[in-house]
């Protein structure tokens, strides 16, 4: 039988790349693979046989001594704790193969040459753009930056790229500039899997051999969602409630447009965005955090789904899940997103944090009937039967 190590920061649900971390696991078991995962210990992580071998939490954020931050800068920039405790865990399990997803900074990218040494080839899933970007997001306070391509990584210090942190932004350029000399991602990384072209391009123009790029969608499994391809009387928002996910030009263009606004999900603006609404007086309803059938139920019950992005964003599962519950999506044209929002087919695309044209759009798509918005829905859900 066939051995797979995948390896993930978290080993629970966290965001969309925890879900292709388990989803891609599944598959492989479901093909005839053994399985074994290597994570970072969190109270939320899922049982698993393997977390023996998962190094201890780093969670920025919370408070730690002084002690404690040097020590975590340090595993940062390169952990020998995930080096040694990988190397134990494939002596004992022997994979034919590694998977990487998001391993940097709490998992270093140390892990890398430790698994080449076994002999082990590696492949990695670029779900965000940190091979390129020290910051990994090509995002700052001043919106979307480039400055590094060619430039000195010094400009993550100089516009404290990583969470606004002047402090924080230093850490991750001497990782950056440590392992760009150690050659850690290209020396060692035998294929980078990437689920948009937008990142296979974006990658190629950052220095990157188009040669090392495997593209691979990412995809759901239909039989776990149960689509409603009626038309609702909402939109819906569900995600994070972070600066680069657009959620204020959202609701300032809903307002503009008169269209009841949904809000699912938790973030670091949430409060700021719940000041924005009642400045707003707009039909605009936070209901927090949801998951599973929950969240299904508020999606099915919605006219669309909303996805205001002002980052590159990558190929987002949330576009897939809303399609699969056959739901039209109404996206910023940014990044991977117009890959899979085919404007009037499966959805409506919009210029990335205008308000205006975002409300031109929601207008436009109110005034489509239920029957010529059901058909988008089902454009949508077949959509995910031929992605892959």
């Amino acid at each position: 039988m066939p051995r797979l190590l995948s390896v993930n920061n978290y080993h629970y649900r966290r965001g969309g790349s925890d879900v292709v971390y388990f989803e891609h696991a599944a598959l492989m078991e479901e093909l005839g693979w053994e399985n074994a995962f290597f994570s970072m210990c969190h109270p939320k992580n899922f049982d698993s046989i393997w977390s023996k071998y998962f190094v201890d939490e780093i969670e920025f954020g919370h408070s730690y001594s002084i002690f404690d931050k040097f020590k975590m800068a340090s595993k940062v920039i390169y952990s020998f704790e995930a080096k040694n405790n990988i190397s134990s865990l494939v002596d004992d399990f022997k994979p034919d193969i590694a998977h990487l997803h998001c391993i940097y900074h709490h998992l270093s990218p140390a892990i890398i040459p430790a698994l080449k040494k076994s002999g082990i080839p590696v492949v990695m899933t670029a779900h965000d753009l940190k091979i390129a970007c020290p910051a990994y997001k090509m995002l700052n306070e001043t919106g979307i930056c480039e400055k590094c391509n060619g430039g000195s990584l010094l400009n993550v210090v100089k516009h404290k790229c990583v969470r606004g942190s002047f402090a924080a932004s230093a850490i991750v350029a001497i990782e950056s500039e440590l392992h760009n000399y150690l050659d850690t991602y290209k020396k060692y990384i035998d294929r980078v899997i990437v689920p948009s072209l937008f990142f296979m391009e974006k990658f190629v123009e950052w220095g990157w051999p188009r040669d090392k790029f495997v593209y691979i969608p990412n995809y759901v499994d239909l039989k776990y969602f149960e689509p409603d391809f009626s038309a609702g009387d909402y939109l819906i928002y569900f995600g994070r409630l972070a600066p680069e996910k657009g959620v204020a030009t959202l609701m300032k263009a809903a307002n503009l447009a008169k269209t009841p606004l949904k809000i699912v999900g938790t973030g670091p603006i949430e409060a700021e965005l719940k000041v924005l609404a009642n400045e707003l007086s707009a039909d605009i309803e936070f209901l927090g955090y949801q998951s599973g059938e929950s969240l299904h139920n508020l999606i099915r019950g919605a006219r669309a789904v909303a996805l205001p992005s002002e980052w590159y964003e990558n190929a987002p599962m949330s576009i897939l899940e809303s399609f699969a519950l056959g739901k039209p999506v109404i996206g910023a044209e940014i990044g991977g997103i117009p890959e899979m929002v085919i404007n009037k087919q499966t959805g409506y695309l919009f210029q990335s944090g205008h308000v205006t044209d975002l409300s031109r759009v929601l207008k436009n798509f109110w005034q489509l009937s239920d029957l010529e918005v059901s058909a988008m829905g089902q454009s949508a859900r077949d959509f995910c039967c031929h992605h892959i």
